[in-house]
């Protein structure tokens, strides 16, 4: 399988390079199967100068065409904007696309697939810091913030940086298996497999942005208490503001409801706590301040698109499935 990796001047390191050896420790591991052919795509055949100042040489230009790859995975990079409107660039994705069994995304990479009409109508998701840009540019594409990868029929889009590894593991595991997916995982010292809902980053992270005193301090109120009332009315209350004026604030300082952001703090807790014990799914809602069990599953079916129990078996901490299969492909 040919996988080309377009990457343009500026593109994060990360995002050419952890998928390439994840593809290429997958060709170490396949037993003499047929693996991945990998190429980096040029703009032109000059050296690529990346974000961190290191070059890549590109095997190929977009003056070739895609004829004969399989896949095609576009790198993201800060520079993004400078290319997105290249009608050359565009014009290649958009013919390769014609060719090929699937596209990819890395980070800002999701905005040539937009330009070039690939994720109209589809679900998508990008770098945490690019994904209200991508809305408004692209208001057809089903925009979903702080994934860590999104596959949509045969076109993968992922956050950026490290999540490339995760989305490039997935491709592993569609082509070979899980059990290759999870012996690469091991010989890079990766975690297996992180699902694609899982969240870029903890909501707390994203709440620090607000640079405002009441609102920052309410965030950090609600993440001390997220049993209690938190309803609108009660967190204006404190604040000595009217709900209206309240919910208005703090959506222009933190760019969510106060009601998404409470949900989103508690499923944050929730997943860290079935992370770290043992606690019964009733308790973990409870403590959580969900109204019942239900409520707490939809919730966090929302957020992180899996159920809690599922999200337990995957990563609770020395207990997790995955280390027991590696030691069972590994023959121990």
């Amino acid at each position: 399988m040919r996988i080309a990796i377009l990457a343009m001047p500026g593109v994060q390191m990360l995002d050419v390079a952890g998928p390439m050896d994840v593809f290429s420790e997958a060709n170490n591991l396949i037993n003499g199967r047929a693996g991945y052919e990998l190429a980096i795509v040029g703009r032109d055949l000059e050296p690529i100068v990346t974000s961190n100042g290191g070059r890549l040489l590109p095997d190929r230009t977009i003056e070739q065409t895609l004829d004969g790859f399989d896949t095609l995975v576009i790198a993201g990079s800060p520079r993004v904007k400078d290319f997105e409107a290249d009608r050359d660039l565009v014009e290649w994705v958009k013919g390769g696309s014609l060719s090929l069994r699937r596209l990819a995304s890395i980070c800002t990479g999701a905005f040539l697939l937009g330009s070039a009409g690939l994720l109209n109508g589809r679900r998508a998701t990008t770098h945490w810091n690019s994904t209200t840009r991508l809305k408004k540019m692209f208001p057809a594409i089903d925009v979903q913030p702080n994934t860590i990868f999104i596959r949509d029929g045969a076109v993968y889009t992922s956050a950026g940086v490290t999540a490339s590894m995760d989305l490039a593991l997935a491709l592993v595991e569609e082509d070979f298996g899980r059990g290759v997916a999870l012996r690469v995982a091991k010989e890079l010292i990766l975690f297996l497999q992180r699902p694609g809902g899982q969240s870029q980053f903890s909501v707390h992270l994203e709440a620090q942005i607000s640079e405002m005193g009441p609102i920052r301090d309410i965030t950090q109120w609600i993440a001390a208490n997220i049993a209690d009332d938190l309803a609108v009315d009660a967190l204006a209350s404190r604040l000595g503001m009217s709900a209206r004026n309240f919910a208005r604030t703090f959506k222009r300082e933190t760019d969510m409801t106060p009601g998404d952001y409470v949900e989103a703090v508690r499923v944050d807790a929730a997943r860290r706590m079935l992370e770290e014990g043992d606690v019964p799914l009733k308790r973990v809602a409870a403590l959580c301040g969900f109204n019942d069990q239900s409520a707490f599953r939809r919730a966090f079916m929302r957020r992180i698109h899996v159920t809690p129990v599922e999200y337990r078996s995957r990563f609770r901490r020395g207990v997790s499935r995955a280390p027991r299969e590696l030691l069972r492909l590994a023959g121990m």
